[in-house]
């Protein structure tokens, strides 16, 4: 039994090796695209859930926002946004910093294992339940002081991700991989009644 209990401790990983595992497989589907549930809870607003898919430098988001149905594109050029309540696509140019800010919940999933301190807070048949801190020698400033992370014990996926940014709480959860460029590519066809306002600056010859 003793001899049993040994091997058991010698197998067993710190909660630093399963998060460091969880950013290896979810690196290995990379080329893959990656899609994930996102609900941003905003104080007296309430919480928006948004689906979002992400392949290469495109992507898409669906999201539901005072009764209307919005869905966004970006190829990293140019946003397609369709609103259900107006009936209505908006074509504008992409900006850096917009650029920026949507690869941000993405980015949350990577460096977790060298840039935090990770506590595991409970353990299930299916799941590890972890808290994570930002350590000391994690200089990047935008970084989270704190979440909360889940990850699946048969695939290493991360079940869900939870933290606290600008008073507002963003849990990322239900990810999986396997995007088409269908899926992420905005299609005019598809919103034959649709009015277009387009507001992309012309392009000036250099």
């Amino acid at each position: 039994m003793a001899l049993l209990f040994w091997a058991m401790a010698a197998w067993a990983e710190t909660p630093r090796e399963i998060v460091s595992r969880m950013e290896t497989t979810c690196e290995a589907h990379e080329g893959e695209g990656m899609i994930m549930i996102v609900d941003l809870k905003v104080p007296i607003l309430g919480t928006v859930t948004t689906k979002c898919y992400y392949l290469g430098d495109k992507s898409r988001m669906d999201a539901k926002m005072m009764g209307a149905e919005v869905i966004t594109w970006d190829d990293g050029e140019t946003m397609w946004s369709y609103n259900s309540k107006k009936n209505e696509i908006e074509i504008k140019d992409q900006t850096a910093e917009a650029n920026a800010q949507s690869g941000g919940d993405l980015e949350l999933f990577s460096n977790i294992a060298e840039g935090y301190d990770i506590v595991l807070k409970k353990e299930t048949n299916e799941a590890w339940y972890f808290q994570c801190k930002k350590s000391k020698a994690n200089k990047e400033k935008d970084a989270p002081k704190s979440m909360d992370l889940t990850i699946d014990k048969n695939t290493y996926y991360p079940l869900s991700l939870s933290t606290k940014m600008s008073g507002m709480t963003l849990t990322m959860r239900n990810l999986s991989f396997g995007v088409t460029e269908q899926q992420v590519t905005f299609n005019p066809k598809d919103y034959p009644d649709a009015a277009v306002v387009d507001k992309r600056q012309p392009k000036t010859e250099e």
